[in-house]
């Protein structure tokens, strides 16, 4: 059903579109594809396109086939370019019910570095959750994987340099990284996987250091220090 609906025999709930989370122009342009094409490979289109476009002569005679994945798709594609302050907006509703108060700003930037990863607001949470508090423990596949026996002599070697950073933005920790790197003779490889391990717990996530300027300085090495002295 495009909304919740209860059943007034058997009181069963049935899930609506609009509480699963799909944006109402999303799926609206959903409906529109279904039975009508544009005659081009275009998809996406805002309602006054729809309008321009529409013709009764381009609707199928042939039954029209609903694809629940294809609705996910559309809603993705909504997501990837709505404005950050509606999205901010809504996953500050998510927040809120946690428990969590946090900047704005902050959340805005953290949407547009995972909202690629999500179809719906909602699961910007299972992306994003690791921004709000630090790892409980660590991906134990990943780290016998990528930890090695050197790695937290390199990650407690890491925090001390972050620290002396005389700014901590994406430009400086990525050329600190690179410095690192060049003097320990040392590859991405050696160290990345390690710092997504301490910064997310587990072995997924977005750029390492687009989160590590998110979560700032005292945060990072508070983060890496633990893991060190936890896996080493």
């Amino acid at each position: 059903f495009p909304l919740e609906w209860k059943d007034p025999e058997s009181g069963e709930l049935s899930m609506g579109y609009r509480e699963s989370g799909y944006f109402p122009e999303a799926f609206i342009n959903l409906l529109a594809m279904l039975g009508w094409n544009p005659g081009t490979e275009q998809e996406l289109f805002d309602i006054d396109e729809l309008i321009e476009a529409f013709s009764l002569e381009r609707v199928g005679k042939a039954g029209a086939r609903f694809d629940p994945e294809k609705a996910k798709w559309f809603n993705h594609q909504y997501m990837q370019t709505k404005p950050l302050e509606d999205l901010e907006k809504d996953f500050c509703i998510i927040l809120n019910q946690k428990g969590i108060q946090t900047d704005p700003e902050k959340v805005r930037q953290i949407i547009a570095l995972v909202r690629e990863r999500v179809n719906f607001v909602h699961e910007l949470w299972e992306q994003a959750a690791f921004f709000f508090s630090e790892p409980k423990e660590y991906d134990p596949k990943f780290v016998k994987k990528k930890w090695k026996e050197d790695t937290s002599e390199l990650m407690t070697k890491i925090a001390a340099g972050l620290r002396e950073l005389p700014s901590f933005d994406y430009s400086q920790i990525e050329s600190f990284l690179h410095s690192f790197m060049e003097k320990h003779e040392v590859g991405a490889g050696k160290i990345m996987p390690g710092l997504r391990l301490a910064l997310v717990g587990a072995g997924s996530g977005p750029d390492v250091k687009a989160i590590m300027e998110i979560l700032g300085r005292d945060e990072v090495v508070k983060r890496i220090e633990k893991a060190a002295n936890e896996l080493s």
